[in-house]
C-alpha cells in the first residue's frame, strides 16, 4: 500500500549497506549534489507492505534538491504476490512512462526515480474533479497490453492466502474469523461473479489513495506500486477503488474503516460513466447499470481479499499497524453485506465472525 511523508529524524541507518552505496554512486553523477554521502532519509508514513523512504541531498545552490525513493521489502510479504513478477511490472510500467523510473536494485528493495507530484489523501477521492481524473487513468491502465499471460489468478490467490492464513493462525483466530467455511465463500463468489460478461483488464488490485499521485499543473494522474496488479475483472479493481474510501491511514488510527464514506449510488454511477466514456466511447444507461451492479458485488471479494491479507501480515509484517482489527472489519463488512447483495445464496454462517452484527 500507499505512502506520504512524515518528516521526522534522519533514519540513513535503516539503509542496508548495498542501497546507500548505490545512492552514493547515483548522487556522485549529479553537478548540483554538494556531497553525495550527505543525505537525508526520510520515512514515507502509510505504506503497510514495505518500508518507503524519501531521500535527499544538499545541493549547491543551498537547498535541497535531487530526491529519490528507496524502497525495502517488506519481511515475509512474499507470500502475497511473485516479487520476480512484480518488478517485470514496475520495469515495463517505466519504460512506457507510465510510472517512476527504476534506478537501482539492491537484494531486498529498489531506489526509483521522485515523481514531482503530490500523493492523493483520503479526501482527494470524494472530490468530483480528482475522481473524474482517476476514472480516466484507471481505464487506460485496464487496457494496458502487458507482457506474459492474461489470466485470471484472483481466485487461486484467494485460495492460495486462505491456505496461508489458516497456517499461521492460531486456533482461536480461525475460530474467530471462521477460516473453516471461507473456502466456501470464495467458490460461492467464482461461481456468482464469474462469466463471460465480465470486462477483463490489467488491474492494479490497490487503488487506494497513498498509491495515486496528482501534478497539480497538468492535472496527470499517475498510478505506483504495482505489487498486488494482475489481470482481473474490472469491477473488482473499481469496487476495491470504492472500499478504499472508507479508510484514511494517516490518522492516529489508520486500521479504523468508516464504511459511512462509502460512496453512494449517484457517485458511483457518476464514476463508471466516466470510466466508460474516458477512451471516446458513449457507454447506455444499461452498460453503465450493469458495471455499477457488478461492481458492488465484487465489493465482496474485496473484502475477503484483504481480510485475508491483513490476518496474514498480522503474522509476517512487523509495520506498526492493527492488521487483525483491519481483518475484522473487512470480514464484518462482507457478512454484512453478502446477503443483500448475493440474495438467498448469501445467508450467514451459524456461528457468527466475532465483532460482526
Amino acid at each position: 500500500m500507499g505512502a506520504m511523508e512524515n518528516v521526522i529524524e534522519n533514519r540513513e541507518d535503516r539503509l542496508p549497506a548495498e542501497a546507500r552505496e548505490i545512492l552514493q554512486s547515483l548522487a556522485s553523477q549529479w553537478e548540483d549534489v554538494v556531497d553525495s554521502k550527505a543525505l537525508q532519509v526520510i520515512p514515507l508514513k502509510g505504506a503497510m507492505t514495505n518500508e518507503v523512504f524519501e531521500i535527499k541531498w544538499p545541493a549547491k545552490t543551498g537547498e535541497l534538491s535531487r530526491k529519490v525513493v528507496v524502497r525495502i521489502y517488506g519481511e515475509g510479504v512474499d507470500v502475497f504476490f511473485d516479487r520476480d513478477n512484480e518488478i517485470r511490472t514496475f520495469e515495463y510500467m517505466s519504460k512506457n512512462g507510465q510510472g517512476p523510473r527504476l534506478l537501482g536494485r539492491f537484494p531486498n528493495g529498489r531506489i526509483e526515480a521522485f515523481i514531482h507530484a503530490r500523493t492523493l489523501s483520503a479526501c482527494d477521492l470524494r472530490d468530483p474533479d480528482i475522481s473524474a481524473l482517476i476514472a480516466a487513468k484507471l481505464k487506460e491502465f485496464h487496457e494496458l497490453n502487458m507482457p506474459g499471460p492474461k489470466d485470471v489468478t484472483l481466485w487461486d490467490r484467494l485460495r492460495n492466502w486462505l491456505s496461508t492464513a489458516k497456517r499461521l493462525s492460531t486456533p482461536e483466530e480461525a475460530n474467530a474469523f471462521q477460516l473453516d467455511s471461507i473456502e466456501k465463500e470464495i467458490s460461492l463468489l467464482e461461481k456468482e461473479l464469474s462469466g463471460p460478461s465480465q470486462s477483463m483488464g490489467f488491474c492494479h488490485n490497490d487503488l487506494q489513495y497513498g498509491n495515486i499521485m496528482l501534478e497539480e499543473g497538468s492535472k496527470s494522474i499517475t498510478i505506483i506500486d504495482y505489487e498486488y496488479a494482475s489481470y482481473n475483472a474490472v469491477a473488482f479493481d473499481i469496487s476495491n477503488h470504492f472500499c478504499e474510501m472508507a479508510a484514511d491511514y494517516h490518522t492516529d488510527t489508520p486500521h479504523i474503516l468508516d464504511y459511512s464514506k462509502y460512496p453512494g449510488l449517484e457517485e458511483r454511477q457518476r464514476f463508471v460513466r466516466l470510466y466508460l466514456s474516458s477512451s471516446g466511447n458513449h457507454p447506455t444507461e444499461n452498460e453503465v447499470e450493469q458495471l455499477v451492479q457488478d461492481v458492488e458485488n465484487y465489493t465482496l471479494a474485496s473484502h475477503l481479499f484483504w481480510g485475508l491479507w491483513g490476518i496474514i501480515s498480522e503474522h509476517v509484517n512487523d509495520i506498526d499497524f492493527d492488521y487483525m482489527e483491519y481483518a475484522r472489519q473487512r470480514f464484518q463488512q462482507y457478512w454484512k453485506t453478502k446477503p443483500k447483495l448475493l440474495g438467498s445464496v448469501g445467508s450467514l454462517p451459524d456461528v457468527a465472525t466475532d465483532g460482526c452484527s
